[in-house]
């Protein structure tokens, strides 16, 4: 691998012209496709193999009119005054007759049964279905229902509004949290290279990897159905790793360019060493988020091949693009440097004088103590996951500014907390001996249950062969009461009274799709995880030839995983600094936050991993002191580890300022985790149990030494590299010495 990295990257410096121009017009292509694409992406998908799905496919063939999605109008009077005080009967008909004319609105012949008012009489609830999914109704067609509510109803009335459909119609631009990301990753990079050249290049390279695959995944947009969440996740993953990735072989053709070698040499030399970490580290990722396909929850699966696109896009940058770009900045690389900083070139010749030395030496010369506090810290930022409580978020969830937020109090306040997570019970009638007694035993053992609020009266298809019955709970839809309910019924109602009859029940709606997707990610979790770890664990024996490399590797990314969750949890379910973070209330995690960031971390993570180890590994082979080769490898990596760490917190922490509560946790669990491992994992963990195996690290039986060696770090290389280099400074300075005359 290095040997063929480094001819790649002599070909990219030579080629650098073409090399650019082939990018560019990738980038145009991208950008062209995804103009005419005209994609969008949606916050709804379908979860195959639930309960819950199946009972929403049954409802679009028999009774479509019940399958389209709702939005809900919530009005309240004034405190001491009932709704009708305020606006008469003839009014409420008035503008419901303009809302039933609006587009892709179904109502009934009689539009007032729609209403329901509280048992106080001071609020009232709307509810508007809509014939058509939420990602086909009209956005301007919920601005028009919201805008003749608005006007219909007195001033003197408070109206909100809830609902998917409200959601993405009102759906506002987020904060350019990219744009602050990249202005921390200037500062961090002007930091560490002292250079503006230096500094500038990575994030050039990785702008036009993140460009291309966001116009990518919106040409893919207008195919299949996107997640909201993809376009985003895909930005700071390909953001993140693109910047590190460049940095890393940036940071090393500096190194080799220092020791008098020539820009071609030293791009060539950096692409070869550092570009064969790059491009293990990025399979890992790539091999972590495609992984997801094993899951089987399509939204997830395309997410992850998004999100592995963005990266895929980095490696490939990183290794052709970044040595053309080293070409075309030839010996000017380190030029207009910052006034007052020292131009570092991240090899440090001294290593013990070193800040980064000193430090490598206090952990390799102790690293009992190190390693059992690094340990002892994760283990304790890892507690709070024992708690978590998996969910999908809701409008209680939105901030409480929101019409949503308000939608979800005002009805709470007038119907109880379960009036905003309504079950709904659809009963199969194909083949019952008696339909009636099936409907009246469904009825009995809802309205029995102690966490039952109301049930509503059975609506019954045209056909006659389905039934639609709904059930609003006592507890909120995200609490745990409610969960217990939708076991509880379901299996009740599968019981002789009801099944005897022949009748089929399933149930659904928003809170029982929920609870499903929450069950099915959290069945799925242990498989996906020993997927992605003996997959990953795999390459790292590959790359590095050892059997407990790998195994230190996985426990080591384990507990940096542990560590951030359990900081999301304490964020965001337990409320720890949720006003910090812009959370006004606390929430479940949600259902597919843990697993899309095991994958992502287990791959960033190998970021870290792979490039340390490489570097460790390099001196290990050739010197033979597996203890030097710790404390040099960890001198040598620590300043370009810490950048990178600084520039990946930057970008996910910027996306925390956004209102998206999923792209929050996002933030904040990359984050933290990046933090973890980058310090207390990667800088005194993993270097403290290295010491401690000391040669035995690096074991492999004998039955497996005849396996090929990658040089992925390409020690053998640079070993016949500087070893041509010594023949030809020698062969330099005899055609130097004078011959003899005679």
């Amino acid at each position: 691998m290095a040997q063929a990295l480094y001819r790649l990257g002599h070909w990219c410096v030579r080629r650098r012209r073409v090399v650019l121009g082939a990018w560019l017009a990738v980038l145009v292509a991208a950008g062209v496709w995804a103009h005419a694409a005209n994609g969008s992406t949606s916050d709804t998908f379908s979860i195959p193999g639930t309960e819950s799905q199946h009972a929403i496919d049954q409802l679009a063939q028999r009774f479509p009119k019940e399958s389209g999605t709702t939005m809900q109008i919530a009005v309240q009077a004034p405190a001491g005054k009932k709704i009708s005080d305020v606006i008469s009967a003839a009014q409420v008909q008035s503008g419901l007759d303009q809302l039933k004319v609006l587009p892709d609105v179904v109502m009934p012949s009689n539009p007032k049964s729609l209403v329901t008012v509280a048992p106080d009489g001071r609020t009232a609830f709307v509810e508007i279905r809509f014939d058509k999914p939420v990602a086909d109704v009209s956005t301007q067609g919920i601005r028009d229902i919201i805008d003749t509510t608005q006007r219909t109803v007195p001033p003197v009335l408070k109206v909100e509004f809830g609902g998917d459909p409200v959601e993405r119609a009102l759906k506002t631009s987020a904060p350019p949290s990219d744009v602050i990301g990249l202005g921390v990753a200037v500062i961090v990079l002007l930091i560490a290279f002292g250079s503006i050249i230096a500094a500038g290049l990575p994030l050039f390279t990785a702008l036009i990897g993140v460009a291309i695959a966001v116009f990518g995944i919106s040409a893919l947009s207008a195919f299949t159905n996107l997640s909201d969440v993809t376009p985003t996740l895909a930005v700071m993953i390909g953001l993140a790793v693109g910047i590190d990735y460049a940095l890393f072989i940036v940071t090393r053709h500096r190194g080799f360019h220092a020791r008098g070698l020539s820009p071609a040499e030293s791009a060539a030399r950096a692409t070869a060493t550092s570009g064969g970490a790059v491009v293990f580290a990025g399979s890992a990722v790539v091999i972590a988020l495609v992984g997801l396909a094993v899951v089987g929850i399509p939204f997830l699966t395309l997410m992850g091949l998004c999100a592995a696109g963005a990266v895929a896009l980095a490696v490939l940058i990183a290794i052709t693009l970044v040595p053309a770009m080293l070409g075309f900045a030839g010996e000017n690389i380190d030029k207009l440097s910052i006034p007052g900083m020292k131009v570092s070139t991240g090899e440090d010749a001294e290593v013990e004088r070193s800040s980064s030395g000193r430090f490598a030496k206090a952990i390799t010369d102790h690293p009992v103590p190190y390693l059992v506090v690094g340990i002892a810290i994760v283990g304790l930022l890892a507690t709070p996951l024992l708690a978590i409580r998996l969910g999908l978020p809701d409008d209680g969830s939105k901030p409480t500014n929101s019409t949503q937020h308000q939608s979800y109090e005002i009805l709470s306040e007038g119907f109880g907390p379960g009036f905003n997570g309504p079950l709904t019970v659809v009963v199969d009638l194909d083949h019952p001996s008696d339909a009636s007694a099936a409907l009246k035993a469904i009825d009995s053992i809802a309205s029995n249950d102690a966490d039952v609020a109301a049930v509503a009266a059975p609506v019954i298809n045209q056909s006659g062969n389905t039934a639609v019955v709904t059930v609003v709970p006592k507890s909120a839809p995200a609490s745990s009461a409610t969960e217990d309910l939708v076991h509880r019924l379901r299996s009740e109602l599968r019981g002789s009274a009801v099944t005897s009859t022949g009748a089929r029940v399933l149930i659904t709606g928003t809170t029982a799709a929920n609870i499903d997707i929450s069950a099915k990610l959290g069945a799925a979790l242990p498989r996906y995880m020993a997927f992605v770890i003996l997959l990953t664990m795999f390459l790292l024996f590959l790359a590095f030839r050892s059997i407990l490399v790998p195994i230190k590797a996985a426990i080591a990314i384990l507990l940096s995983i542990g560590a951030s969750l359990g900081i999301v949890v304490a964020a965001f379910q337990w409320g720890w600094g949720d006003h910090i973070i812009g959370v006004d209330s606390t929430v479940p995690i949600v259902s597919f936050v843990p697993l899309m960031m095991f994958g992502i971390l287990f791959g960033l993570s190998m970021d870290y991993e792979v490039f340390i180890l490489s570097r460790v590994r390099e001196h290990y082979v050739r010197k033979g002191d597996a203890h030097r080769a710790v404390l040099d490898g960890l001198a040598g990596s620590a300043r370009v580890i810490t950048a990178a760490a600084l520039i990946m917190i930057s970008v996910f922490a910027a996306f925390v300022l956004g209102d998206d509560v999923v792209i929050k946790m996002f933030g904040i669990g990359l984050a933290a985790a990046v933090l973890i491992d980058a310090t207390l994992v990667r800088m005194i963990i993993v270097p403290s149990v290295m010491t401690l195996l000391d040669k035995a690290a690096w074991w492999l039986p004998r039955w497996l030494q005849r396996m090929p060696d990658l040089d992925v770090e390409g020690a053998k290389l640079l070993d016949r590299l500087e070893s041509d280099d010594a023949v030809h400074a020698s062969e330099r300075e005899i055609s130097l010495v004078p011959t003899p005359v005679g």
